[in-house]
């Protein structure tokens, strides 16, 4: 017979959260792991003694996971989207009549939490990954990726006082009728503090960036983002966010410039957990900070028990400061070098003992003196032959050129770039290579499509450290609860015991010579 389903509301009804979700449910499993107690302890000095009750950290916390979990990155989505779920009402410990925080007190906790917190938490999470068997240390990867800002190129403003910006117009670009009116749509308000607002180029930089501008002008049609309203090369230098003035203006090959933020993430090669991340300016440079980073991770691991031995990144990160640094503690870099890295000019062979260069006639060109270069403040090593040596040199017009002395300048840090690259050429190296982008890359991609990272919905460089962090800690709790699910199914714990037991007790028998083989034990 025919069914027809009637819906009518019970005035009494008995219900429990617990009962319908699934025993394999996510959130129901994540629940049993994750353990938040100590926040009570971190926080508590963040609220007064009196007045109305805020949100519960562990609450706010889970809630903040829920929404990079789920990939919302906006805090009223995730409140409207967690009201309609049953597992993520009973993993938040809140009833279906109860009703939930409102999507404001998300915001203003994120901004009361300092960054220790959140880097606590993250703490927290590695540790139970470790604990878990899933980090070995030994190998980590390190790449960075630009994060999109909450900020419109639209509402960049110049770097100069009100007063001063015709002369300064004249200086960097032709005056237009754009510049004359302001930005394209003026921000809410100006976050930014005088010298943020002031021009930091100098005269070299000024004049590099009005170049800039006049061939920008001709071929204006053919830049990427050049269709858009008020399309113009602006710069970090002379323009910047009044609605965040952390963001920076970066851009990638065939991509429009934006505002962001740079993610720095290094994943342990053993099952690709994260072992640290931090958001920096989007117009430093890698090698930059690539020792902040290595500092920052190796005590990280030397607290979980961990020796970190070969360090992998991408050639963004070569620099012989670099190589020098992680050779003095105790790291292996396998870093590709640059391109335009040469260990000396081509042809001539270089004498480590004498620290000189032998040109292809058989002349030496001794060391002078140790200089640093303004161009990049790297560390430099000038070499200099003298004019009679090159005097009747068959190669002098094509060695030489227009002076009438061979002079060049190699790196401080020739040995350590020669040690390098013997490492990445190696076996060894093309494994790491392999390692690499077989590691963090993922990564990356999985953070930004999937995990709520595709952009900051905060403000200022210490809020996107912390979105930055939630997002690390929901991918590492993901990768625990697979890890262990599938564990638990191949039964790789369960006879571990067992195993040892039957080891010992075959070690023990074979030890027993003369006594009876039936039974294996002395007879008493």
């Amino acid at each position: 017979m025919q069914g027809k389903k009637e819906y009518q509301e019970k005035l009494f009804a008995h219900f429990q959260l617990s009962e319908r979700i699934p025993r394999n449910n996510f959130y129901r499993r994540l629940k049993e792991v994750l353990e938040l107690r100590s926040l009570y302890g971190l926080t508590e000095g963040y609220y007064g003694n009196s007045g109305q009750k805020s949100i519960d950290p562990v609450v706010f916390f889970k809630l903040c996971l829920v929404g990079y979990l789920e990939n919302i990155i906006s805090d009223r989505k995730l409140m409207a989207h967690c009201s309609l779920r049953l597992d993520i009402l009973y993993f938040i410990g809140y009833d279906i009549d109860e009703e939930l925080p409102w999507h404001s007190t998300i915001s203003r906790t994120r901004q009361l939490f300092p960054e220790s917190v959140f880097e606590e938490v993250f703490t927290k999470v590695l540790r139970m990954c470790v604990e878990k068997g899933m980090v070995s240390g030994h190998t980590q990867a390190i790449d960075s990726a630009p994060v999109k800002a909450n900020a419109s190129m639209d509402t960049l403003e110049l770097k100069v006082p009100e007063e001063e910006l015709d002369e300064h117009l004249r200086k960097v670009r032709v005056l237009s009728a754009m510049d004359k009116g302001g930005p394209h749509r003026k921000s809410k308000g100006d976050r930014s503090d005088k010298g943020q607002r002031s021009v930091s180029a100098g005269k070299n930089e000024l004049a590099a960036i009005k170049g800039r501008n006049k061939k920008w002008a001709k071929d204006q049609d053919q830049r990427p983002g050049a269709k858009n309203k008020g399309a113009k090369y602006t710069s970090n230098k002379t323009h910047y966010s009044p609605t965040d003035p952390d963001a920076r203006i970066s851009v990638k090959p065939g991509k429009a410039r934006k505002l962001n933020y740079l993610s720095q993430l290094s994943v342990d090669t053993a099952h690709h957990v994260i072992t640290d991340i931090r958001a920096y300016h989007a117009d430093g440079k890698d090698n930059q900070q690539l020792p902040d980073i290595v500092k920052r991770l190796q005590r990280r691991l030397w607290k979980q028990g961990l020796v970190w031995e070969n360090c992998v990144a991408d050639t963004g990160y070569s620099s012989g400061e670099n190589y020098a640094f992680l050779e003095g503690i105790g790291l292996k870099s396998f870093i590709p070098p640059h391109g335009t890295y040469k260990g000396g000019p081509e042809g001539f062979r270089y004498i480590g003992e004498e620290d000189h260069y032998v040109c292809p006639q058989g002349k030496i060109i001794p060391f002078r003196k140790v200089f640093k270069d303004h161009r990049t403040g790297t560390k430099k090593k000038a070499y200099r032959a003298s004019s009679l040596i090159c005097k009747g040199c068959p190669l002098k017009s094509t060695c030489l050129g227009k002076v009438n002395e061979k002079q060049f300048s190699v790196t401080y840090y020739r040995a350590e770039y020669e040690r390098n690259i013997k490492r990445v050429n190696g076996k060894q190296g093309r494994y790491m290579k392999g390692k690499r982008q077989s590691t963090v890359e993922p990564v990356f991609g999985t953070l930004t499509q999937f995990m709520g990272l595709r952009k900051v919905n905060t403000i200022g460089l210490e809020q996107a450290n912390k979105v930055m962090h939630l997002s690390a800690i929901a991918y590492n709790l993901k990768k625990y609860l697979k890890f262990t699910e599938k564990r638990s199914k191949s039964g790789a714990g369960s006879f571990v015991l067992p195993r040892i037991a039957k080891n010992c007790f075959q070690a023990l028998e074979s030890s027993l010579v003369g006594y009876p083989k039936n039974i294996g034990w002395p007879v008493v």
